[in-house]
């Protein structure tokens, strides 16, 4: 797979050096007043298991870390907005946005941000809803987002569909990068790998087909789905 397609990822950063990342783009760190700088160092390693985990199931792409966290995986959505931007203002074909917010007063600001990224042509992958707690920008249903959220069931590098054309819900396993030795019930997991691995399988999609966009994208994913399982 050749590397022609650039995934941001907001997130901690990236530690370029990690054995289990590829190709790394130069990419921004944004304050909590969403003021740009060059520090994508990765303190937390969040971000860095969140770009293995998407690089694994795409080793073509390149990574562009967008810097949101540093000491604690906390930012105002100001900082938010301005890595969206960023990336859409960079025509990043892709982005991955594995954490957000559950406060409802931010609807509005991420929707927007939302809405100016697809007008570029950017596609984000965001968390929709877990545990009954509904992700902020990912369960907006707005253009321009695709859903992801959690199928135990499902292997990595698969995922299911539902909830229809008009607003589809991807979802696939939460384990990231496998690490030999550990037991993958011991190693980070859960909603935010969900949406990596979405990712992952979002960028192999995109190179292998060649498709860009978010309607395109949204409807090959649909068709390459698997049967949901049933109990």
């Amino acid at each position: 797979m050749s590397a022609s397609l650039i995934v941001g990822v907001i997130d901690s950063g990236v530690h370029a050096d990690h054995p289990h990342i590829g190709d790394v783009a130069p990419g921004a760190a944004f304050d909590r007043r969403g003021h740009a700088g060059t520090d994508c160092i990765d303190r937390l390693g969040h971000g860095t298991a969140v770009a293995a985990a998407i690089q694994d199931l795409a080793p073509g792409v390149r990574i562009c870390p967008l810097k949101v966290f540093d000491r604690q995986l906390d930012a105002p959505v100001e900082t938010l907005v301005a890595a969206i931007d960023w990336a859409a203002e960079h025509a990043l074909p892709l982005v991955n946005l594995s954490l957000g917010t559950a406060d409802r007063s931010h609807a509005a600001a991420l929707a927007d941000a939302a809405g100016r990224a697809h007008a570029a042509g950017t596609i984000i992958v965001a968390a929709g809803s877990d545990a009954g707690i509904d992700w902020l920008p990912g369960s907006l249903a707005v253009e321009g987002v695709i859903r992801a959220e959690l199928d135990w069931s499902c292997p990595r590098g698969a995922h299911t569909a539902d909830g229809g054309a008009a607003a589809p819900v991807f979802r696939t396993c939460g384990y990231p990068r496998p690490i030999p030795g550990v037991d993958p019930e011991r190693n980070l997991k859960g909603l935010s790998f969900a949406v990596a691995n979405l990712s992952g399988i979002a960028a192999r999609v995109m190179i292998e087909t060649g498709v860009r966009g978010y309607a395109p994208l949204a409807a090959e994913l649909r068709r390459r789905a698997r049967p949901p399982a049933h109990p």
